[in-house]
């Protein structure tokens, strides 16, 4: 097979590496890609948004299947195009993108169909909002409707606090059309956690669950990010929390949305809240994660292409999906001055001999200039460290990380350390 995989960050690097795995993969190729991935494919600079050049590609370069990974080409209707053009795509349409498209639509289907999730209030104006917001108490969260490269939502410790992110969205439009809607929502306290499910229709197969870190810094201090890291399993969270997380919530979820009209098929991803009442829905996502991906695919046993082609087909119920009992930690390396402004270009080392210590390393934010390998995003790399339980691949990661420099280079240190407790 050739295959198209669209998007060009951490995730789309564990993508590729994991489809490269597989025997029925002739040729890979990746739109845009990043230095990281050219080593695995060949990265064609099309941009994820131009829809009508990818397919021309697509067509050109007799593309079997399309492997898309962001969320915002999968919102705008990318696998609706592919489709219309006779080429196969993995991923849902865009009317069930829309679960992670809009907040307000996530969080009345999940009303509807009484599956649980956090107290809410949404809004269009911002007088509103913020008389609303003064009957209140903190903490409280603040969210964009709309897509915002994981930065629209704001847990806010003081009213304060709450307010300020009520204007940056609806006054100042910080995250543009994103914010011209908004989600007021009570602040769940528990443990998180992250499960990613390959679904088709009613059929879900749960992926190994995950727990991701979002705040720029340690102790979770700080704004928040695309994810400074994640780890897998979760040994200090028992099975049958999350054997009901799948079965109150993922489960319940891709029925509603067939019910709704709207099918999904692709990778439907849960942000969950582990709260003394059980479970509850802190988000959904249309698509892998990341930095979840970069754990979770490294221990996958079953040929990814064989998962994607049984959700293709509609045989994904009788799929057999084998995991390893290894655990991983990836540890994100960022730039500095993110997630907000940072310097680009600056030379980064080491990462052979991270590779060489058996780190897996995933490009993220990089770039090739003059034989060597420079920042070019936020968040540049994701190390994985991978051992027999958390502690050895954390260990693992972090002894990979120390050897990776760059001017600048940030990234927290307790990743994981819940686990160890």
């Amino acid at each position: 097979m050739r295959i198209l995989v669209v998007g060009g960050g951490g995730r789309e690097h564990a993508i590729v590496w994991a489809l490269k795995k597989s025997e029925k993969v002739k040729e890979i190729f990746c739109a845009p890609g990043n230095a990281g991935i050219a080593q695995l494919a060949e990265c064609v600079p099309i941009p994820v948004s131009q829809f009508d050049e990818l397919i021309r590609f697509a067509k050109d370069a007799a593309i079997d299947l399309v492997f898309v990974g962001p969320d915002d080409p999968l919102a705008d209707g990318i696998v609706d195009a592919f489709e219309a053009a006779g080429i196969q795509a993995y991923g849902p349409r865009k009317n069930a993108a829309e679960i992670e498209g809009s907040k307000i639509f996530m969080k009345n289907l999940l009303k509807k169909y009484n599956i649980p999730t956090a107290k809410y209030e949404t809004f269009t104006d911002y007088e509103s909002a913020s008389a609303y917001l003064r009957g209140q108490s903190a903490p409280i969260v603040i969210k964009a409707d709309g897509l915002a490269a994981g930065k629209g939502v704001t847990v806010a410790a003081t009213l304060e606090e709450a307010e300020q992110a009520l204007r940056d969205a609806m006054v100042d439009k910080v995250f543009g059309e994103a914010g011209n809607q908004i989600v007021i929502e009570e602040f769940l306290e528990g443990q998180e956690m992250s499960i990613l499910a390959f679904v088709d229709g009613e059929t879900v197969r749960a992926m190994v669950p995950a727990q991701d870190h979002k705040p720029i810094f340690d102790g979770d201090k700080g704004p928040n990010t695309g994810g400074m890291g994640t780890y897998t399993p979760l040994p200090h969270i028992d099975q049958a929390i999350i054997d009901e997380s799948i079965a109150n919530i993922i489960i319940p979820a891709a029925k509603a949305m067939v019910s709704e009209g709207r099918p999904f098929r692709g990778v439907l991803f849960a942000g969950l809240m582990i709260t003394k009442d059980g479970p509850k829905t802190i988000e959904f996502n249309a698509r892998m994660g990341d930095p979840e991906t970069q754990v979770v695919l490294p221990r996958l046993q079953t040929d990814l292409v064989d998962i994607v082609l049984a959700s293709m087909n509609g045989h994904l119920d009788q799929l057999d999906i084998q995991w390893s009992e290894e655990a991983a930690v990836c540890v994100v390396v960022a730039s500095e001055g993110y997630p907000a402004s940072y310097p680009k270009g600056r030379v980064i080392t080491g990462l052979a001999e991270a590779e060489a210590q058996g780190a897996l390393v995933f490009h993220a934010g990089t770039a090739e200039k003059d034989g060597q390998f420079v920042t070019s995003g936020g968040r540049v790399l994701g190390i994985v460290g991978r051992g027999r339980d958390i502690a050895e691949a954390r260990a693992r990661a972090y002894e990979a990380v120390s050897v990776i420099q760059f001017e600048g280079k940030q990234n927290r240190t307790d990743i994981a350390a819940k686990a160890l407790v």
